[in-house]
């Protein structure tokens, strides 16, 4: 696996002076997001067939294990306070548990029983959306949960940095962000683990988009959870209504926080008409606009 092979060019990395040593550290990420340059339409392609599971009710499934699922469980958990992403519509599935997290659990990430159990406790069906995401591509447990997830009719995605591999094979969409060997050797929680990020963070933002959560390039259904948001949003509504900051206030106000509701109270909806027609416009701001 070319994400465990040891690159000659750093074999004396601990020599090195430490300026020249977070150098070629540097010129390694931005290798690592270079080497998303070709995976657009399979990211796209996931992205809108993704949006369209979700429309229909469905969940985010993340599974993974070590570095990979941890770097997964930060993608999901952050859709939430930037997009308004419910997080009864999230699931989360770590090898060895959530506890995982935080500390290594020995053996977890390849018991493919344990992946199959959870899968089906979680009940995974059609209309959910599971990610699978391992740096090697071979992961035992990572690969059960999508082989296990496909099965069962959900739409799966995989992301690994390690070409032709099983993880690849299983998912119906596959992103390859080929890395490469480590200036450290096999920490792919370095190259492996930001393409990882960065491709995760193009699929669930272009998902996001397609779903309607996004306005006029702005974060209209994000949760205004501290001072700093509420202003932010405050700005948003005034921007996109029309209306000063005060009325953009009081609209907040009467849409219980919710931006989207805010613009329509602002531009003349009641508080009931404006959730009806988000409502039937599948919370897109823009389609109800348009309406």
């Amino acid at each position: 696996m070319s994400t465990e092979s040891i690159d000659p060019r750093f074999t004396d990395i601990d020599l090195w002076p430490t300026g020249n040593a977070v150098q070629a550290m540097i010129e390694g990420q931005l290798a690592a997001v270079a080497a998303l340059q070709g995976q657009a339409r399979a990211i796209a392609a996931a992205a809108e067939a993704a949006a369209g599971r979700l429309r229909a009710g469905g969940r985010l499934v993340y599974a993974g294990a070590g570095t990979s699922g941890r770097v997964a469980v930060q993608d999901g958990v952050e859709l939430g306070p930037t997009y308004g992403w419910p997080e009864a519509r999230q699931v989360y599935l770590m090898a060895g548990g959530l506890r995982a997290l935080t500390e290594a659990v020995e053996g977890a990430e390849d018991d493919a029983d344990a992946a199959r159990a959870e899968i089906a406790a979680a009940g995974v069906g059609a209309n959910d959306v599971v990610i699978g995401v391992a740096a090697s591509g071979r992961t035992r447990y990572t690969v059960a949960a999508i082989e296990a997830a496909r099965a069962a009719g959900a739409l799966t995605l995989a992301i690994a940095n390690n070409p032709d591999t099983p993880l690849l094979r299983a998912a119906e969409h596959a992103v390859l962000v080929d890395t490469g060997s480590e200036i450290v050797a096999g920490s792919t929680r370095m190259k492996a683990g930001t393409a990882q990020k960065a491709a995760l963070n193009l699929f669930s933002t272009a998902t996001m988009i397609r779903l309607g959560y996004v306005y006029r390039g702005q974060m209209v259904a994000m949760r205004m959870a501290n001072a700093k948001l509420q202003v932010r949003g405050r700005a948003m509504v005034a921007r996109l209504a029309g209306v000063d900051e005060d009325a953009a206030g009081a609209a907040l106000e009467a849409a219980g926080r919710d931006i989207r509701r805010a613009v329509l109270i602002a531009r003349g909806a009641s508080p009931e008409d404006a959730a009806a027609r988000l409502d039937a416009a599948g919370g897109s701001l823009r389609a109800t606009l348009e309406q």
